[in-house]
Parts: C-alpha cells; structure tokens; sequence
C-alpha cells in the first residue's frame, strides 16, 4: 500500500509569467537536491487541473522504506513551502491521503518529528531488521 502526498493551489487568476518562472526554479532546485535519486520527488502534474482556477497542483509518492520516508517528506514539504511562498495569494491545500499538513507562517508545512534525527534513525533500523530478518 503506498501513501502520497498532494499538494494544490487555487485562485481565480491563472499564474503570471514571473510566478511561472518561480514555480519551475523550485521544482528544478528541488529535483536536483533531491535526498534519494531513485525515490520520487516533487511531482506537478502538467496541465491536468481539476478544475478551471487550480494554478498549481501535484503529488508524490511516498517511500516504502521507512528509513527514507522522512527525508522525503521533509524534502518535498521544504519544496511545496517554497511554491507557496512564490505564490502567496492562492489558496492552498496539503494533505497526505486524509491528513492535512498543517501551515505555520514561520516554519512552512511540516509534520511533528519529521527533522528528529533519533527517529530516522530508528526508522531506518527497523527497516535494517527487518530485511535482515526476511
């Protein structure tokens, strides 16, 4: 079973040029820093909007392996922060399936415990067990 997150902006008025331009140096920035080059990143879909005023919109699935879910997460989150910042004056919706991501004006979108290096740690050694076990 796999989780993803989604990510999506609204508002009446379509992207200017300049925000455009904003939201592909983000997703480029972001690619090329990505933690993992064989897990999935910062993913916009290209021209399939649900509906007339979504501006932005996209989604990313999330690892399998635990050890590596929350570098992703805290990755693609940082991204997203960054493409609301660029465009400021939509509405924005972040949400993993059912569990929307909270937005905090200081820190961005973040999820508690998603930077914590004693429980990517941990998470990774289950993993670790885990295949060891298997």
């Amino acid at each position: 079973m796999s989780v993803s997150l989604y990510y999506n902006a609204h508002r009446a008025t379509p992207l200017t040029e300049a925000e455009s331009a904003s939201v592909a140096r983000v997703v480029a920035a972001h690619t090329a820093s990505s933690p993992y080059d064989d897990e999935e990143g910062l993913f916009l879909y290209d021209g399939r909007a649900a509906g007339p005023e979504e501006i932005v919109a996209g989604s990313t699935k999330m690892p399998l392996d635990p050890g590596r879910l929350l570098p992703v997460i805290a990755h693609v989150l940082d991204a997203v922060t960054e493409l609301r910042r660029a465009v400021p004056d939509a509405g924005w919706r972040v949400h993993m399936d059912d569990l929307d991501v909270p937005w905090d004006e200081a820190e961005g979108y973040a999820l508690p415990g998603m930077r914590d290096p004693d429980l990517i740690a941990e998470l990774a050694a289950v993993h670790d067990e885990g295949r060891a076990q298997g």
